[in-house]
């Protein structure tokens, strides 16, 4: 758990403060009056926000050329609503108390994880970029501890909320700079469950090979195979949905992967590719469609995101 400093109490952060005092606030809503306000910001930020909205676009059309133009727009604003309300999954996740927050979910497959620790073997949890990760993370940690990564924040209020939201269901969970391979082979070789996200684009700088993400040509990290492969670790796929009758989450442990990595990079990314697909499909109008995953392209090879 991160721990209160007198500089949080900086004048430059009083309005930090006043937004996380406001975030409060809307969290302790009923649930149902919370996703019906997510729905109608979505509403608006579909208007205001071209940009996003043409990145949910186009990858739509990449990733879905059979729908038609209305199909793919329609996904759009579903993808765009979804976002919106996980402003307010995130103040629930960070926010409510484990009482309130347990009457929201149902979770399935905790005996993969519980198998694994048996045998003392760690967990590559292979997470994706659902609007509501936060949430989906605490909600399975209520149930078995895990660590998670996470990209340090430049303000040092919002970090701590952040830190302090995702670690604060179990005492022994670490919350991990996603640049700090050396501490997650570490993890996992006490035995320890990683939420771990390698479905978006991380930049040219990142280690990566180009396998095909819903039969576009994406850049996939390769980092997951080592990391499988250095922490002696399982790697377990994990999912975690909003019912479409708006009462709650359905979060599900998968079995292992088997024979992974197979000592290719190719061929590991194509996998865990096709395996995120799989899964995504269930829910697309779920996934993050506004982050630009085919941003980095082959040599030569123009922007897939250009107006």
């Amino acid at each position: 758990m991160p721990r209160f400093t007198l500089n949080l109490l900086h004048p430059r952060y009083w309005l930090t403060w006043v937004g996380f005092g406001l975030w409060w606030l809307l969290a302790q809503l009923p649930y149902r009056w919370q996703m019906a306000l997510g729905r109608a910001l979505g509403r608006l930020v579909w208007r205001l926000a071209k940009s996003r909205r043409h990145t949910a676009m186009r990858n739509l059309a990449l990733c879905f050329p059979e729908k038609s133009v209305e199909e793919q727009r329609a996904m759009a604003r579903a993808t765009v609503s979804s976002t919106a309300q996980a402003l307010f999954e995130t103040g629930i996740s960070w926010f409510w108390p484990d009482w309130r927050l347990r009457r929201l979910f149902t979770i399935e497959g905790l005996e993969h994880l519980k198998a694994a620790q048996s045998e003392g073997q760690g967990v590559v949890l292979l997470a994706m970029h659902v609007t509501h990760l936060d949430l989906g993370g605490n909600l399975l940690c209520m149930s078995h501890s895990i660590d998670a990564l996470y990209r340090p924040h430049d303000n040092p209020v919002y970090d701590f909320f952040q830190v302090r939201g995702r670690s604060r269901r179990s005492d022994d969970t670490v919350i991990i700079d996603r640049e700090d391979m050396r501490l997650m082979i570490k993890r996992l070789r006490r035995g320890r469950v990683i939420w771990y996200a390698p479905d978006q684009d991380y930049g040219p700088r990142r280690p990566h090979v180009f396998a095909p993400f819903f039969g576009v040509p994406a850049a996939t990290i390769t980092a997951t195979s080592k990391l499988v492969q250095m922490g002696r670790a399982r790697i377990i796929p994990f999912t975690h949905f909003r019912r479409d009758d708006g009462s709650g989450y359905d979060v599900k442990v998968y079995p292992p992967l088997e024979n992974f990595p197979e000592g290719d990079d190719h061929r590991d990314a194509e996998r865990i590719n096709r395996v995120l697909e799989e899964l995504i499909r269930k829910h697309p109008e779920q996934y993050m469609w506004v982050h630009r995953r085919f941003k980095t392209r082959p040599e030569g090879e123009n922007s897939l995101y250009s107006r």
